[in-house]
């Protein structure tokens, strides 16, 4: 667990594991996870980690690295973006704003070490910096009929429409979709922030906020995933994630190559199992026996029972999925962007 919310979420009476990046309940999993579905949750993320690229040519390094448009990303806004390598498979996902002179990227936390390494080694004279600021900005994820109402009880503003950002002093909120927000404030705010925003939403460990993201089709590069898959395999285009209008970026000739052709067999899907599922895990069809026909992205328990997953599945073996071999249990799957 990131230091900085140790205290604070312990106090809160969070239970996970010692080095982990993820809460696992606040006491009672079950109930929280209704709570996503039925009411409103305030969820840590420690799941994801924040780097920063600041400098004169933040801009135009992250333009020429990025899949999205980020000469076009005003503080106003926020925007789903991907970095792919030369062969346009994504090595991570990220939610992406400005903040201050720089810019803060999003991502899975188990990703922020190598990336941060990575990005330093593309920026050469380029002047720009790379930090890690997982341990001074923390993220707060906040959903459900009362979100905006939290907002004001913690001082802080509602952002206008999705991927929207608000200010509030050296804090951002930003609107993620329909009643659900992110919230990254530095970490001497953090203790004040999170008890007043809790004083109105129920809080929840990480998985209710990872089955919010699986019912919005927001997918989520993670270490179990990392290089599977071209961006239009997740309909990452679907959310903003892609900009075709924009100029060279690694991956950007596969990206757009494959965008014009219609080469795109594979689709995001959101599918359920009564088995667990796990990202990175494989679904097989008997219609296609020598080759998996899915691999999961995201995956939660359901608060209606089971689990449930977003999956980049091969769109002919949609309707006759099994979980890990020709013989595993059933899945079913509906796709995220008919």
């Amino acid at each position: 667990m990131n230091s900085p919310w140790r205290p604070i979420l312990e106090t809160a009476g969070a239970v996970c594991g010692p080095d982990s990046n993820e809460i696992d309940h606040f006491g009672d999993a079950a109930a929280e996870s209704a709570a996503a579905r039925d009411a409103t949750v305030v969820v840590p993320l420690l799941h994801l980690g924040v780097i920063g690229i600041e400098g004169d040519d933040a801009k135009s390094f992250l333009h020429n690295q990025l899949t999205s448009d980020i000469n076009h990303l005003g503080e106003a806004g926020a925007q789903h973006s991907a970095w792919c390598t030369a062969k346009g498979r994504m090595l991570a996902s990220f939610l992406v704003w400005r903040q201050g002179e720089g810019y803060c990227l999003a991502m899975a936390a188990e990703l922020v070490s190598d990336l941060a390494k990575r990005f330093r080694m593309y920026i050469l004279r380029a002047k720009a910096g790379v930090t890690d600021l997982s341990g001074t900005t923390l993220l707060i994820g906040l959903s459900g009929p009362k979100a905006a109402e939290a907002l004001r009880a913690a001082g802080l503003p509602q952002p206008e429409g999705v991927l929207g950002v608000a200010a509030g002093g050296e804090a951002r909120v930003l609107h993620l979709d329909a009643d659900r927000f992110v919230v990254a404030v530095p970490e001497p705010q953090a203790a004040a922030v999170w008890a007043a925003l809790a004083a109105i939403a129920r809080a929840a460990g990480t998985s209710a906020w990872r089955w919010l993201d699986v019912r919005a089709g927001l997918p989520l590069v993670t270490g179990a995933t990392r290089e599977e898959f071209v961006p239009q395999m997740a309909d990452f285009e679907k959310i903003g994630g892609v900009s075709f209008h924009k100029g060279c970026y690694p991956g950007q000739e596969v990206v757009a190559r494959t965008q014009y052709l219609g080469k795109v067999k594979r689709h995001l899907y959101r599918v359920s199992c009564a088995a667990p599922l796990v990202a990175g895990g494989d679904l097989h069809s008997p219609d296609n026996p020598d080759q998996a026909s899915g691999k999961i992205v995201l995956a939660a328990p359901s608060p209606d029972g089971g689990y449930e997953a977003l999956a980049v599945v091969q769109s002919n073996f949609s309707s006759n999925l099994r979980l890990g071999s020709l013989e595993g249990i059933p899945v079913e799957a509906v796709a995220v962007n008919s």
